[in-house]
């Protein structure tokens, strides 16, 4: 087998301490997460008033650049900083993230500002700013986390991988829910507050002091995890004629129906987890009636069911049933969560709706460990920071079609209410009612596209085509 740019250090393994201090960088990015997808989105939609459309475009424009991960795996790859060939990425992405994070929050409320006003030019540059800022986001946020995967495929063999996921989405978890808590302690003095200016007074002090806490922990997790590269492997990892180019790479992506179908499957697993991302703490806030700290709360029950289920999936139900078949009952248990929490709508109930969404973080638990797992074992080593970079890519698309999808349909949901187009749908609830229904049917379609995926056939389609592509470059 040829290598390619890089040629990745035999796997030393990860002790459990190594493992969980790796893991407080995908912590960070679970607290990040909590507070765009759900303290900002609540805020633009809630108490600025922002139409959804705009809302969930803006916070999509993150994942829109995803296809930077192929090229971010790919530079991580060939071309090492201070002899390394992930860390000094991590690094660089996230204090670009964490700047940009602090940045955004005056940059929401002058688009608030400017909405209320009606200054329609302005109002146009706003928001092109904003698009803008969240697309540098989701840039930097590729840049830190292609290689910091690639990374951890470096470190780890396929046997050890398994527990090595659980436990650093776990911490992912665990970050989902910290930064709920935080939210909901940091922020209780602003419930029943509509004064945009307190509002933003107070979220830009609470960002800074989160970017801070983000960077220190990203260098503690990520800091002599890497070991520099040796001269001789500097000059290996040069591009080659032998090397396998970003064009080879998507050659090799292109060659195999497989691969289509594991990238289709991730796109829609990953939507029917966060079609409802746009809307649920408004969810919260305008059918149950809760305050800007208990909607946070949401993300907390959210996350404690999806660290239970993750737990539960590498240390029992993977090794019992298998990576395939854990996935299917992810994605059945996916299907059964969204017609609860359709249903919860009914009732009004801030105890069932709570229920749900342990009920919901189970079910996403136990199919992103089993979805994690199979994305790693079909990683070619040769090209791992590429081949992440396209599991990425799947799963950055159908993120940012959740929040376009997610506000168009609030959109259109609350038209029809307003309107009272159709009498049965006067009221909040039909709004989310028909973001939830669409989230369903792309469940039970990532269900059905599952069936599909072939382990076995996706190893032998790569393999061969990988050696295709290099033995056609050579002639």
């Amino acid at each position: 087998m040829v290598d390619g740019p890089h040629s990745p250090p035999r796997p030393t393994g990860l002790s459990l301490v190594a493992t969980l201090r790796l893991g407080l960088f995908q912590a960070c990015l679970g607290c990040l997460a909590v507070i765009f997808s759900g303290l900002l989105n609540r805020v633009m939609l809630t108490e600025l008033g922002l139409p959804g459309l705009l809302v969930g475009s803006a916070l999509a424009f993150e994942q829109i650049v995803a296809p930077s991960r192929v090229l971010f795996g790919q530079i991580s790859d060939s071309y090492p900083l201070a002899r390394r060939h992930r860390v000094p990425y991590v690094l660089v992405g996230t204090a670009l993230f964490c700047g940009l994070a602090v940045l955004s929050v005056p940059l929401i409320f002058a688009v608030g500002r400017l909405q209320q006003q009606g200054d329609q030019p302005a109002l146009a540059f706003g928001v092109a700013g904003l698009f803008g800022l969240f697309a540098l986001y989701g840039l930097a946020i590729s840049l830190a986390t292609t290689p910091y995967l690639a990374l951890v495929i470096d470190r780890t063999t396929e046997t050890e991988r398994p527990r090595a996921v659980g436990v650093i989405w776990c911490m992912l978890t665990v970050g989902i829910v910290v930064g709920a808590i935080l939210i909901s302690v940091s922020l209780r003095s602003l419930d029943q507050i509509r004064d945009p200016q307190l509002l933003e007074a107070t979220l830009r002090a609470f960002m800074a002091r989160v970017a801070l806490v983000v960077m220190a922990l990203t260098v503690v997790a990520t800091l002599g995890m890497e070991p520099a590269s040796e001269p001789s492997d500097l000059l290996a990892a040069r591009p080659r004629e032998d090397g396998v180019t970003l064009a080879q790479a998507w050659a090799l992506i292109r060659s195999s129906r497989q691969v289509l179908i594991f990238f289709s499957f991730l796109i829609l697993f990953t939507l029917a987890l966060f079609l409802q991302d746009p809307v649920l703490e408004s969810y919260g806030a305008q059918v149950f009636g809760m305050p800007i700290a208990a909607t946070a709360q949401l993300n907390a029950f959210w996350g404690v069911g999806t660290l239970v289920g993750l737990l539960l999936a590498g240390v029992w139900i993977v090794p019992a049933l298998g990576k395939l078949p854990t996935a299917r009952l992810g994605c059945q248990l996916i299907v059964l969560s969204l017609l609860l929490l359709l249903l919860s709508g009914l009732t009004a109930s801030v105890a069932a709706l709570k229920v749900v969404m342990v009920l919901f973080g189970l079910a996403a638990g136990i199919g992103t460990n089993s979805a994690l797992c199979l994305m790693l074992d079909l990683t070619l080593p040769q090209v791992a920071g590429t081949f992440v970079g396209v599991w990425g890519l799947a799963q950055a698309l159908s993120r940012a079609l959740g929040k376009v999808i997610g506000g168009g349909l609030y959109d259109l949901g609350h038209l029809l209410s307003k309107g009272h187009a159709i009498p049965a749908l006067s009221g909040s609830y039909p709004t989310y009612a028909l973001v939830l229904g669409v989230e369903l049917l792309v469940a039970i379609g990532a269900l059905l596209m599952l069936k599909r995926v072939n382990v076995h056939q996706f190893r032998e389609d790569t393999g061969r085509s990988l050696a295709r592509v290099l033995t056609a470059e050579w002639q």
